[in-house]
């Protein structure tokens, strides 16, 4: 189960649409990697498991840092696969409808560089489908019942994606603020988006998300007028998190701050 909601979790009962080959919590790959490798984020989830009641049973908690451990494992060579090719690989995770898929969708026709998507979402492929009509080439992962992607997930996907003709590769996790932040998926950065119709307490409510995030997006920003919405007290609130995260304001409808988020993006590149 997931430390966070008790959902299924990696190979149980996530799908995709190719069945040549499976991954499952108990899949050992061939690759070699090293154990005592550690994301800051997975290394406090496993410091904290115990503070949660319900989940303070000895072999669950063995359970759960097995299916951890897998991950990073797992993470660790996606993100070597992702070096190999020389292609940047983001994480973007927000809530349900903070604009993920359009902020994608917008940046194609304005970037100096190629990218693809890893597109995850409980079922259908609409977002997938959406992006591919934009010319992005996109794979869909249908989780089933999970409420995040999970390394193994992820791997799937990259096998869909000729990562020889991209130069970034979006993971474009499932609509949730609470799990995605505990499981690495193997890209090098996180991007978290949260809009402005979500109301202002968003990032105080779920520190674990806005802690791991490279570059924090508020979106939705040409709604401003008709919300009370304190821009600068959010940013604020996210910089008592992560007191040196970047941030950006985002409206769709003004290709200045879709440039603002390229150039970032651009900036990261040339930093590897």
């Amino acid at each position: 189960m997931c430390k966070d909601c008790g959902c299924t979790i990696a190979g149980q009962e996530h799908h995709h649409h190719h069945d040549d080959h499976e991954h499952g919590i108990v899949h050992d790959h061939e690759h070699q990697h090293d154990n005592t490798t550690w994301s800051a984020t997975h290394q406090a989830a496993h410091e904290t498991l115990n503070h949660n009641p319900q989940l303070n049973d000895a072999k669950t908690i063995s359970v759960i840092k097995k299916i951890l451990d897998k991950n990073d494992h797992e993470a660790s060579h996606n993100r070597a696969h992702f070096d190999s090719h020389k292609v940047l690989g983001i994480n973007l995770m927000s809530s349900p409808g903070s604009g993920k898929t359009s902020l994608l969708e917008n940046i194609a026709d304005m970037v100096d560089f190629k990218f693809a998507v890893v597109e995850g979402d409980l079922e259908t492929s609409r977002d997938a489908d959406r992006l591919k009509a934009k010319g992005i080439e996109a794979v869909q992962i249908q989780t089933g019942s999970a409420c995040h992607l999970d390394a193994f997930m992820v791997h799937k996907g990259l096998h869909d994606i000729n990562l020889d003709n991209i130069d970034v590769c979006f993971v474009e996790n499932v609509g949730n603020l609470v799990c995605p932040a505990s499981y690495d998926v193997g890209t090098h950065l996180n991007i978290v988006l949260v809009s402005v119709p979500e109301g202002v307490d968003k990032i105080a409510k779920y520190p674990v998300m806005f802690r791991c995030a490279d570059l924090i997006l508020i979106t939705k920003t040409d709604l401003l007028p008709y919300f009370e919405y304190d821009i600068e007290k959010e940013k604020m609130e996210a910089r008592k998190l992560k007191p040196n995260v970047d941030i950006l304001e985002v409206n769709v409808k003004d290709k200045q701050s879709l440039q603002n988020v390229i150039d970032w993006i651009n900036f990261k590149r040339k930093m590897r």
